[in-house]
């Protein structure tokens, strides 16, 4: 490479440069921002917000208020008869427990499958919220042992006391 060659590149690449820096820069001096004046509405309205504000603090209660003399969601509690006991009652046994609340169930389908012995039966009971897929022989809700399984009816025996169950399909 020459000498000329060199020159023309480097006066060239001098030129490329101030004429990038003078687009970057400017010479104009900028104008301060415009002052904003507010309108009277506006410094009416800053005015309310303060005294609002000041309103507000002035009701906040600077005091816990006391406990109130009487309670207007709890009724008077009812005087306790005293109830005389005869003695007959004393003599009474006491008594038996209740018997275990019944668990409310629902037969809700069947399905059958033949069988080499005949058909085998599947009965679909809901109970407490759940549903239980049951066969002959099986116990349920650790109470009910399934006894027999026909077309349209499922035969319940109780555990604990031994009591007969029929669910019908509705």
């Amino acid at each position: 490479m020459n000498l000329k060659h060199a020159a023309t590149i480097v006066t060239t690449g001098g030129a490329l440069a101030a004429w990038f820096a003078g687009s970057v820069t400017s010479n104009r001096t900028v104008a301060p921002p415009p002052a904003i004046t507010r309108p009277p509405i506006d410094v009416r309205s800053a005015e309310l917000a303060t005294e609002v504000s000041r309103l507000h603090d002035r009701l906040q209660p600077s005091t816990a208020p006391r406990q109130p003399a009487r309670n207007l969601f709890r009724f008077r509690p009812v005087p306790q008869a005293h109830a005389v006991v005869s003695a007959a009652a004393a003599q009474l046994p006491p008594e038996a427990p209740a018997p275990p609340p019944v668990v409310p169930m629902r037969l809700v389908g069947m399905a059958e499958d033949p069988g080499p012995d005949g058909p085998l039966r599947v009965a679909f009971i809901s109970a407490e919220g759940q549903l239980f897929n049951v066969k002959e022989g099986e116990t349920f809700l650790q109470k009910y042992r399934v006894t027999k399984i026909s077309a349209d009816v499922v035969e319940l025996t109780d555990a604990i006391d031994g009591s007969i169950r029929r669910l019908a399909l509705r």
